[in-house]
């Protein structure tokens, strides 16, 4: 159970770093340009594991998670999501989009790493 555990961990850090290269790629397409999907992928990958590694929490006995701040982080990404969501099929991304979302892609990094 403790490598899929590490499995999910592993998926979890994967999506968080596909989340900052959307932050980078997005940047340097250009105000012109259409939202990138890829932030929807690492968005849902971010949730997806999130999701597992609280329900595997019962069968693994090394982890305690705090719930309260795993709810911060889960309405976080359902943010992003949210805010990408909206504007993806658009043809041009608004100009307010990149501040947003990296902020909270900033800012779920940060709970994460902070908030102990």
């Amino acid at each position: 159970m403790e490598f899929v555990r590490l499995l999910l961990v592993f998926l979890h850090l994967l999506g968080m770093g596909m989340l900052v290269a959307m932050i980078m790629l997005q940047a340097r397409a250009g105000k012109d340009a259409p939202v990138n999907k890829g932030w929807l992928h690492g968005a849902a990958l971010q949730l997806l594991t999130g999701v597992a590694l609280v329900g595997i929490d019962p069968l693994v006995d090394s982890v305690k998670y705090d719930h309260i701040k795993i709810g911060v982080k889960l309405l976080v990404v359902v943010a992003i999501a949210a805010v990408v969501a909206i504007n993806v099929n658009k043809p041009k991304a608004p100009s307010w989009l990149l501040p947003t979302a990296a902020s909270l892609v900033v800012l779920n990094v940060g709970i994460a790493v902070f908030w102990t």
